[in-house]
């Protein structure tokens, strides 16, 4: 979904320039202004993308912001999952468009790789961390939505505990990223540098993932509703006339 939403975004944003000023808020910090220089002025995302030394302590500030900024939205992706995973789904696409819409601006130029050192330091951790979100919001989503011959309360506690520790898991990539795209985006750091910390991110987290699927494979998986489904008819008692299993 997210994917699919960064490809849209682009594609947008290519096929109409103003396309980006429909798809990014102001909320952001992208004034009017701004995008305009940034659209129209190669100086200007030069200029954007540029490190400069900033104090620690306006740092950490921003990082506390940017981590209760970015954990709720964390929180609101899967809390929307109850609604059938609708507003999830939505949700995870329009973040994709305005990456990808805001990505394609820069993506004009002909190497772009300062704002891939920009984005990619903090955005691998942190996308990973929202997708980890909404697939917890779309587990229960799946449970409201398709909860097959069982009851909805049911199917919704038994997605309850993988559900939580998809959002536990995101919960410290968002104070990753968020320390990285305060104390390293914030900084005079070199563009081999950040790609370098991007790499390794990207690195860990493939590692993660594959310990974690290895971890699972180990996990014997419950196929009793299977022997539910083709348990043999009943029959009636010979004595009592009651139905009774053979």
């Amino acid at each position: 979904l997210l994917l699919t939403g960064l490809i849209l975004g682009a594609a947008l944003e290519t096929h109409d320039p103003e396309a980006v000023y429909a798809l990014v808020p102001r909320s952001l910090g992208y004034s009017t202004g701004q995008l305009d220089r940034l659209v129209s002025s190669p100086e200007s995302r030069a200029d954007f993308l540029a490190g400069d030394e900033t104090p620690v302590m306006a740092n950490a500030i921003f990082g506390s912001a940017l981590f209760a900024h970015n954990t709720r939205v964390g929180f609101l992706s899967f809390a929307m999952g109850m609604l059938a995973g609708v507003p999830t789904i939505l949700f995870q696409v329009y973040n994709g468009l305005l990456v990808g819409a805001l990505g394609s601006v820069f993506f004009s130029d002909p190497w772009p790789f300062e704002f891939l050192a920009w984005i990619l330091p903090h955005g691998i951790p942190e996308f990973t961390a929202i997708t980890l979100c909404a697939a917890a919001g779309l587990l229960l989503g799946g449970a409201v939505a398709l909860p097959g011959r069982r009851r909805r309360r049911d199917t919704l506690r038994d997605a309850v505990e993988p559900a939580l520790l998809l959002v536990g898991a995101a919960i410290p990539l968002f104070a990753i990223a968020a320390l990285i795209e305060s104390f390293v985006r914030e900084s005079a750091l070199a563009t081999g540098t950040r790609l370098g910390l991007a790499a390794a991110m990207l690195a860990a987290l493939l590692a993660s993932l594959l310990y974690v699927r290895r971890v699972a494979m180990r996990v014997e998986v419950n196929t009793d509703w299977l022997f539910a489904l083709s348990a043999p008819p009943r029959s009636e008692s010979p004595d009592s006339g009651s139905a009774s299993p053979r």
